[in-house]
């Protein structure tokens, strides 16, 4: 028992090494993790006194618990059972294929990174390159939802702004969870997206296993109360217009509704720009039919030096106005009222009618759909034409801005010069030929407030 035994370094070292891991595992970091969880319990617990509604449960499980709750889910089981049969393959396998899907989908949120950090950067992004407004929003109306029921906010897809805006506007209300395409996939902007609370998803999957895991994921968050925020469009416009809805995560959460579940408020949140970031490659994609856009490295690193030597030498102005509305709330059961059977179709229907009737009316889109409506038109004219225009829509209750039409036509015909998409002549201020689509691009996003006007605009642009 005292005889010295001899060992190799590189032994020595190995042995030591596995002496400080179990070490470390079985007493430092159990510890650790109980000190970070209390530190983050008392955050959370500060944070739910001044939101207008606590971040679930739900949300805050660990994200190994939530993987293993998911893929051990009755549902999820079956469909294991069944890929399996389909597919000639051993459950095991199959098995293991749904956890990489469960572990791709389920989010991991940490409540500092989300409050701290997320809606901090995002108020300042939305404030530093635009002036935020407002438009219609019932306050009244949006604090007497019920406080138990899942609030889901439903929103044209207009920018990758969206995500931006949204978070900063809904800050006080709570989390947002988002469905995320596979375009943030990516190394670390995965594990910070994931770190806000959002959910990734895969637009181009047909694979019956993978919807189901989806799912059943939507479906859970639902019932255990998570504030998410759907795009119903699925993608980015690269029309302008507002396009159909896919069901697909409205159908996950419509058709797992019945009667004792908790119940589900959609809330129709409509968004415009006088300025999207993305709007040559979202019009070049319309054109070409090509969506898997990619702007080369050299432009987006000499676009983003431009713009940081604008700020730094105190150049840069704002692009102009971001507007968000917020329609009329959609109770689901009561929308439903009983009625059996699929009714995904008409939900989205009306959710897309409701966000339509909302979307802000800002400078650049007004004066954008006037001139390629009318031509070649006077600055007197504009004027008068955009002060008619303007006058009718707030009779309907159509969020407008707020400056006066002279004001309202000299911002965006300075922005549009700028850009270098108008001409001004004797005849008038006209659309350069050659910038045709993507005048129209912003005037398509109001466009469906006037009789006929997608029309004229998709005329006008041909």
């Amino acid at each position: 028992m005292t005889q010295t035994v001899s060992l190799p370094l590189w032994a020595f070292v190995l042995i030591l090494l596995f002496a400080v891991v179990t070490f470390a595992s079985h007493f430092l970091f159990p510890s650790v993790r109980w000190f970070f969880r209390k530190r983050a319990e008392r955050v959370i617990a500060k944070l739910n006194t001044r939101l207008q509604r606590p971040i679930e449960p739900f949300k805050l499980a660990r994200r190994y618990d939530m993987i293993q709750r998911l893929i051990y889910d009755p549902e999820i089981t079956q469909a294991i059972v069944d890929y399996a049969a389909e597919e000639n393959v051993p459950e095991n396998v199959a098995f293991e294929k749904a956890r990489s899907y469960a572990r791709e989908i389920v989010p991991s949120f940490s409540a500092t990174a989300y409050f701290s950090i997320g809606t901090r950067l995002a108020e300042w992004l939305s404030t530093s390159l635009y002036r935020i407004r407002l438009g219609t929003f019932d306050r009244e109306a949006l604090s007497k939802l019920d406080p138990n029921a899942t609030v889901i906010f439903v929103m044209n897809h207009r920018s990758n702004m969206d995500y931006v805006l949204v978070t900063y506007l809904a800050a006080r209300a709570g989390a947002l969870s988002y469905a995320v395409g596979e375009w943030a996939r990516v190394w670390p902007l995965s594990a910070i997206i994931r770190a806000m609370g959002a959910y990734f998803i895969r637009r181009r999957s047909r694979g019956a296993l993978y919807r189901r895991v989806l799912a059943r994921y939507v479906q859970m968050a639902t019932a255990g109360g998570v504030s998410q925020a759907v795009f119903p469009e699925g993608r980015l416009s690269v029309t302008g217009a507002t396009a159909e809805p896919k069901l697909g995560l409205l159908n996950y959460i419509v058709s797992d509704f019945g009667p004792d579940s908790r119940d589900v408020i959609f809330v129709p949140v409509a968004l415009n720009y006088d300025r999207v970031l993305e709007d040559r490659f979202l019009v070049k994609a319309d054109k070409t039919g090509v969506r898997r856009f990619r702007p080369p490295l050299w432009q987006v690193v000499s676009v983003t030096l431009a713009h940081l030597w604008a700020r730094v030498t105190r150049r840069f102005k704002k692009f102009g106005t971001a507007a968000v509305s917020f329609g009329t709330p959609l109770d689901l059961s009561a929308f439903l009222g009983g009625r059996q059977g699929d009714l995904t179709d008409e939900v989205a229907a009306e959710l897309m009618s409701r966000i339509r009737d909302v979307i802000p009316v800002l400078s650049v889109p007004l004066v954008s759909y006037v001139l390629l409506a009318e031509g070649p038109i006077s600055r007197d004219d504009l004027v008068a034409r955009v002060a008619d225009i303007k006058e009718d829509l707030v009779a309907r209750g159509v969020p407008v801005p707020r400056r006066g039409a002279q004001t309202v036509v000299n911002d965006a015909i300075k922005d549009l010069m700028a850009r270098n998409l108008l001409t001004e002549s004797a005849q008038g201020i006209s659309v350069k030929a050659e910038e045709q689509d993507l005048v129209a691009y912003y005037a398509r996003s109001i466009a469906h407030h006037f009789d006929a006007g997608a029309a004229e605009i998709s005329a006008a642009a041909e």
